[in-house]
């Protein structure tokens, strides 16, 4: 697809989305599209001269906006929200930047409160969300790519915006070629959507590429969650099993818990084990106590240790990045 058709496609997108917000009484932003070639409309947009690494990281942030009655998507002129964007951008960069060059967009997320909605009346603010995330794709793609492998990264509505992103441009073979793995975590990935999109393909062991990085971490005895509904596909980010041979702590290299300066609070080697669920497919946490690990965020409920996927297994998970990276590097040479 040429490059100005891709534009004419982002800006229909938006067309429509200011027609559905001006009959939605204006909850939509019509704000004019996002121009990503403005440095301003990024959290982390590295200059020439410091993208020195062979790959890049596309990461997409999770939800910080919470959302009011009226509107519920993010204002990108708020720069209260920014800074609590940027942070939590900043607070999983150390685990992306050590191997790849860091991208990170500002988009137009959805509220959190979009998620309590019926999903009819959710999908304007996510489909904002995602037009600006596929524009800012586009034009990382367009100017500032040149020609390296790139690792997609996201966590919460950054995953299930990257999931969208996959499902709609990876059937490309250029492109799906030059990923090296999309770490969607903290999303649900369904054997339906395999179904419908057979280019996407999930990660079956630590070091295979061009494929799908996902997992949700929970309690044992959780039976569903505003995350993980029913069903999900994923991997052990211990073991790197797909099926349901536990991990011990001991092979948990250190959950790492981080603030918005990217600072480390805490570190704590061996803090717990994982297997994954036969039948959820969740990723069931088995050496911490429910009480010490609070959801926080009440549409969660007890033992749905959301805001802890990418703390739990920070160090294998860094080490994960590092290793996939090397293996695409290897193969390519």
């Amino acid at each position: 697809m040429s490059t100005q058709t891709k534009r004419q496609r982002s800006l229909a997108v938006l067309a429509v989305l200011i027609l559905m917000g001006m009959l939605l009484g204006g909850c939509v932003q019509s704000a004019a599209v996002v121009d990503y070639s403005e440095p301003e409309n990024w959290a982390y947009l590295p200059i020439e001269s410091d993208r020195n690494k062979a790959c890049d990281v596309f990461f997409v942030a999770p939800t910080v906006y919470l959302g009011t009655a009226e509107v519920h998507s993010m204002d990108l002129t708020d720069e209260t929200t920014k800074a609590q964007f940027l942070g939590a951008t900043t607070m999983e960069k150390g685990l992306y930047d050590g191997s790849a060059n860091f991208f990170a967009p500002y988009y137009r997320q959805a509220g959190l409160n979009a998620y309590t909605m019926e999903p009819a009346e959710a999908e304007p603010y996510f489909d904002l969300a995602y037009a600006d995330v596929a524009r800012a794709f586009d034009v990382y793609m367009e100017d500032y790519n040149q020609g390296r492998p790139f690792v997609l990264a996201g966590f919460s509505q950054g995953s299930e915006m990257l999931l969208r992103l996959l499902e709609e441009k990876f059937s490309d073979p250029a492109l799906s070629e030059q990923l090296v793995a999309a770490y969607l975590i903290g999303w649900r990935v369904t054997p339906a959507d395999l179904a419908q999109y057979p280019h996407l393909k999930m990660a079956q062991q630590a070091g295979d590429t061009g494929v799908i990085v996902s997992f949700n971490s929970e309690a044992v005895g959780v039976e569903t969650s505003l995350i993980v509904p029913d069903q999900t596909l994923g991997i052990n980010p211990l073991n790197w099993k797909t099926d349901s041979t536990p991990a011990t702590a001991a092979e948990n290299q250190g959950a790492v818990f981080t603030d918005y300066s990217g600072a480390i609070i805490k570190e704590i080697p061996n803090l717990t084990g994982a297997y994954l669920d036969p039948a959820r497919g969740t990723l069931r946490v088995t050496d911490v106590a429910v009480a010490d690990y609070p959801p926080v965020l009440d549409i969660f409920s007890d033992g749905v240790y959301h805001l802890y996927d990418y703390q739990f297994f920070y160090r294998n998970l860094q080490e994960n990045v590092t290793q996939r990276i090397a293996n695409y590097l290897s193969k390519a040479s």
